[in-house]
């Protein structure tokens, strides 16, 4: 009992000199992660945090809410819409049916490698789907790297798309997503990503796709052992702001926040490519059976319809063509 009262009275003096700090500033930005503590879009936003405050004297802080504390990212994103959160970092999956541009950097197979992707993303197309998200109330502000989802079950290795047939895997709560699973022949199961690991354990689901942190971080590789690294969708992950709060701020400060998510994103994937490797050590130790010898050759035309029902107009016709031809 003593001892437990101790521990109590350690987290709330914690508590409390972490709320003294932020009393101290003018300006305090909640943000939200599904990810856990220490994961490198987490730290990224912390970086940020800590430059906004250097960089405005101390005026301007920002807390970071991770493990999905504020609640699953399509919960997150209505909030952040009207100003309850006021930073999200989101995955883009659950912006598809929201912003029409997010679709096309989500489309399976659309990058060629993750160098491709920082090229486009880096670039002018980068900043076009950024300002994209401003007619429907955020302000894009940065991307950070969501890696190579590839497949991974608790049933056998998937090595073909016969092997995935009839199998129920989990995606991201996006009809692109879903489309892709059902055009590989998968029973395709949206679900929060908080959801998986029961869901496997139980056989709710048999799979689900994500990277190497994603995978490890969350424990999934305890109960899906298998994992195929076909590399199906290298998504961008995106920074936002709700409008409502960067319109409370002044120009100086907005350009404060601006600059100081865009500087947080080569930390970022520093720490992103540290942790894909300690992530896949890990996982490799633990015994997964990893799956590389792959054909994806019938996946990708597999693709040709998931293409056809979003690729609808000429604009998203010419940014596919845009992207395909950045080199």
């Amino acid at each position: 009992m003593k001892q437990l009262k101790t521990t109590l009275a350690a987290l709330l003096a914690t508590a409390a000199m972490a709320g003294a700090a932020m009393a101290e500033c003018e300006v305090t930005l909640k943000s939200s992660d599904t990810h856990p503590d220490g994961y490198p879009t987490v730290e990224a936003v912390k970086h940020m945090g800590a430059l906004a405050k250097e960089r405005s004297g101390g005026r301007i802080c920002i807390e970071v809410f991770h493990s999905a504390q504020l609640g699953e990212e399509k919960d997150t994103i209505e909030q952040t819409k009207f100003g309850v959160i006021d930073l999200n970092r989101v995955s883009m999956g659950p912006f598809n049916n929201l912003v029409e541009q997010t679709k096309i950097v989500s489309l399976p197979y659309i990058f060629r490698n993750v160098n491709h992707m920082h090229k486009v993303m880096d670039g002018a197309i980068g900043d076009e789907i950024l300002a994209a998200f401003a007619p429907h109330g955020f302000v894009g502000l940065a991307y950070y790297d969501g890696g190579s989802r590839s497949f991974y079950n608790s049933q056998k290795p998937i090595k073909s798309m016969e092997d995935l047939k009839g199998m129920k895997v989990r995606v991201m709560q996006s009809d692109i997503f879903v489309d892709m699973m059902t055009a590989m022949g998968a029973s395709a199961t949206p679900m929060p990503y908080g959801e998986v690991y029961s869901a496997i354990q139980t056989g709710v689901i048999e799979g689900a796709e994500n990277n190497w942190p994603s995978y490890e971080s969350s424990g999934h590789f305890e109960v899906a052992k298998y994992y195929t690294l076909d590399e199906h969708l290298i998504v961008p992950e995106v920074l936002v702001m709700s409008q409502v709060s960067w319109d409370r701020l002044s120009p100086e400060d907005q350009e404060i926040v601006k600059t100081a998510a865009k500087d947080s994103v080569p930390v970022m994937r520093k720490l992103w490519k540290e942790r894909e490797k300690a992530s896949e050590e890990k996982i490799r130790a633990a015994g997964a059976e990893i799956i590389t010898e792959i054909d994806k050759t019938p996946f990708i035309e597999a693709m040709i319809p998931v293409y056809e029902k979003y690729v609808t107009s000429p604009e998203m016709r010419d940014l596919v063509k845009r992207i395909q031809a950045t080199r």
